[in-house]
């Protein structure tokens, strides 16, 4: 410390000086109006001598003390004054005090609206647009029905020719399937699991066409069983984190099962997979035409029905292809539903948004048609 010299308190910064000067014994006239006077010091105890505390002269004020700043700056007291803060201009803004305005909140992410040829990008955070209000519904349109409606038309002309001739537009229901499916999960590449699904299928395939008709459902059954468990093993094998195999492993798992259901068309009769084939490509050709939700699903399912009635009566089935095609185009909507859930790209809704309205309506096909064929 410098040696201290005759200098008033509030020039300096932490100390204050050390006089031998009594401290004074009276105040200025109106220094107190109303206010009850000060205590008195003790006699021969100055305030000056204290340890801690630096003395208040008489003339001095609140903006000289050493916690506060002054509140308008004096010509001849410098910032460096005082003992914290420096002098506050008055027309210092607010981003120059102490504690800033706090920046105002960001503007929500922007998110596409869906469109009815589907959506290109995918929402980061689909719990966020809900909390704002955004539904997480986008319908695939009218680009994937069409190809929806073109797959069934051809499943329902291939299994008029013979179970051969429906394989090949078969496959193409389970390979899209199986991809569509693990990019609406978000989880994407997956080609190893895309692979494993698609096997699974092709296995089913030739597992029905190896056995007799009655022993179908038994084959695909079998086929479900012994892929789920190899799905099992190969994930254990995962040197992923446990997270992140239990989303691979309920993606597989749930992949390999639609796409071996889809040989329910081949284990069903012929009869049944053209009604129902041809109900499902009416459905969703309906679902996609620009009409409010309620009228559309009604509009979609009595489409359904005439297709099955139509078909029916051709095939030789009658009046029961009305409940198969009712049957099969719920099916086609649910299918739907799920294809449109979780703001899905475009890839989705040409994948998943074709397949999944006919995969679902295979289980549905052979059983409704063992019950009215």
């Amino acid at each position: 410390m410098p040696p201290v010299r005759e200098a008033a308190a509030e020039q300096t910064a932490y100390l204050p000086p050390v006089q031998d000067r009594q401290a004074q014994a009276a105040v200025p006239d109106g220094w107190f109006r109303d206010e009850a006077p000060a205590p008195a010091a003790p006699q021969g105890w100055a305030a000056e001598q204290t340890a801690y505390l630096p003395p208040v002269p008489p003339e001095a004020t609140a903006e000289r003390t050493a916690y506060l700043p002054p509140q308008a700056p004096a010509p001849d007291a410098p910032a460096e004054r005082t003992a914290y803060l420096p002098p506050v201009p008055p027309e210092a803004t607010a981003e120059r005090t102490a504690y800033p305005t706090p920046a105002p909140p960001e503007a929500p992410a922007e998110y596409s609206p869906p469109t009815l040829g589907g959506n290109t990008l995918r929402a980061v955070d689909p719990a966020q647009a809900r909390a704002e209000g955004r539904s997480p519904i986008i319908d695939p349109g009218p680009q994937p029905a069409i190809l929806t409606a073109a797959l069934g038309v051809l499943l329902a002309g291939a299994a008029a020719l013979g179970e051969y001739a429906l394989l090949l537009p078969l496959i193409a229901l389970q390979g899209l399937t199986a991809a569509g499916w693990f990019r609406l999960n978000g989880m994407w590449p997956a080609r190893q699991g895309i692979a494993l699904a698609f096997a699974g299928a092709v296995v089913a395939d030739g597992a029905v066409l190896a056995v007799d008709r009655p022993y179908g459902p038994g084959a695909i059954i079998g086929t479900l069983g012994a892929w789920v468990l190899l799905t099992l093993v190969l994930q254990l094998r995962s040197h992923a984190d446990p997270d992140e195999r239990m989303y691979g492993l309920m993606a597989s798992v749930a992949s390999a099962a639609l796409a071996i259901v889809c040989a329910g068309y081949l284990a069903a009769d012929g009869k049944a997979v053209s009604v129902g084939a041809a109900a499902v490509a009416v459905a969703v050709f309906a679902r996609a035409l620009p009409l409010p939700t309620a009228p559309s699903v009604a509009v979609s399912l009595a489409a359904a029905a005439g297709a099955g009635i139509a078909v029916g009566g051709m095939t030789g089935m009658g009046a029961g292809g009305a409940l198969l095609g009712l049957a099969a185009g719920v099916c086609a909507l649910i299918g739907l539903r799920v294809a449109a859930y979780d703001y899905p790209s475009k890839f989705v809704h040409m994948t998943a948004g074709v397949a999944l309205p006919l995969a679902v309506a295979a289980p549905a096909v052979y059983l409704i048609g063992r019950v009215v064929g």
